[in-house]
């Protein structure tokens, strides 16, 4: 009776040290984690106060998942007087997501078809998978208000609802999380410039969102670790 209790308790306590040394490695990952698609948006459309207040949502997100050591900028460009180029604000690469897989090597990786962004890689800050084109919901719109090149649309045609200051009129370029869409042609599978947001309302609140596949909380953008 007594050898088999000590073996139980032997068992165990592998079994613990498997567990702890599991959790470690899983939170290293996740410390050296340098790409995220967010779980969450701000709760109010397409306005996430600006630039600034996405990029400080990418970094709360990524503090509260053990990344906060770097500086995060979400993958947003602006429209008009001194507009922002998405892909001249996130670093140079290489970016790796939660699990540690390599999504892109370099900027020009980042925006070639050779890019490794997919439904599985393509992870949120806690290595969830995003929910694509065939679940419920369909989650896999991202706001990027770029062109496929990760550049800002000329002044004119709204893309960036009002640069993420409108919830109401307005419109923002939107990409496919798991690279799939109702058509098969290059659009419909990009990551960063998909279609523009639409609906009732405009294109820029949370139910405008929500017709296009952003399941209505979320409204989802891209995050990189800057440094």
């Amino acid at each position: 009776m007594i050898k088999t209790t000590r073996a139980n308790m032997r068992a165990c306590l592998f079994a613990s040290a498997a567990l702890l040394a599991l959790g470690t490695a899983t939170n290293a990952q996740q410390a050296n984690m340098t790409f995220f698609v967010t779980s969450a948006g701000s709760g109010n459309g397409a306005n996430l106060g600006g630039l600034a207040g996405a990029d400080k949502h990418c970094q709360d997100l990524a503090a509260a998942a053990g990344a906060g050591s770097h500086t995060w900028h979400a993958y947003l460009s602006t429209q008009g007087d001194g507009a922002v180029n998405a892909r001249d604000r996130i670093g140079r690469g290489p970016w790796s997501n939660a699990k540690g897989q390599v999504v892109a090597k370099s900027v020009d990786d980042l925006h070639s078809p050779g890019n490794n962004l997919t439904k599985q890689t393509s992870l949120n800050e806690k290595g969830g998978v995003v929910n694509g084109r065939g679940d419920t919901p369909n989650m896999h719109d991202a706001l990027t208000g770029s062109t496929a090149d990760g550049r800002a649309f000329p002044a004119g045609e709204d893309r960036t609802c009002k640069n993420y200051t409108s919830n109401a009129q307005g419109a923002v370029m939107l990409g496919h999380i798991d690279r799939q869409g109702l058509r098969d042609d290059d659009a419909s599978k990009s990551w960063n410039s998909s279609h523009p947001s639409r609906g009732p309302g405009g294109g820029c609140s949370q139910d405008d969102l929500k017709s296009t596949g952003g399941a209505g909380l979320y409204c989802l953008y891209y995050c990189f670790a800057v440094n």
